[in-house]
């Protein structure tokens, strides 16, 4: 399992969105072996008023919070945000200065979803990867 947050500048952002969306989704299932049919993005277009970047960045400085199920290996996570940085770049053109990743994890005893706690559902992928 694994829920993701988009946070940009709403000009740039909104525009992008579905594009955006597909490349994270499509280095999720890469990098984590995720199922296809598994994606849960949520955007916040942000008004210029309520968004502050560090020196340096551009219109285009996003962030990706991406909170799972923790298990995954290091190797696995490092090539999600690899991937992510290479494939956002290649595909928008956003400089990998404008993008930050945060992969924030929590045990599967913590998750609730389909009626049932998240240390005992029956998932159709693995989480150790």
């Amino acid at each position: 399992m694994a829920q993701i947050k988009i946070y940009g500048l709403k000009n740039h952002i909104v525009p992008i969105r579905e594009h955006i969306s597909d490349i994270i989704h499509n280095c999720v299932v890469e990098a984590l072996s995720f199922p296809i049919d598994k994606r849960a993005h949520r955007f916040f277009p942000m008004e210029r008023e309520d968004w502050y970047a560090p020196e340096g960045r551009t219109e285009a400085y996003t962030i990706i919070e991406i909170t799972m199920m923790s298990g995954r290996s290091v190797e696995s996570r490092k090539k999600l945000i690899k991937l992510l940085f290479a494939n956002i770049e290649n595909q928008l053109g956003v400089s990998t200065t404008d993008i930050e990743i945060c992969i924030l994890e929590s045990p599967p005893v913590n998750w609730g979803f389909r009626g049932q706690c998240g240390d005992e559902i029956k998932l159709n992928y693995k989480i150790e990867v």
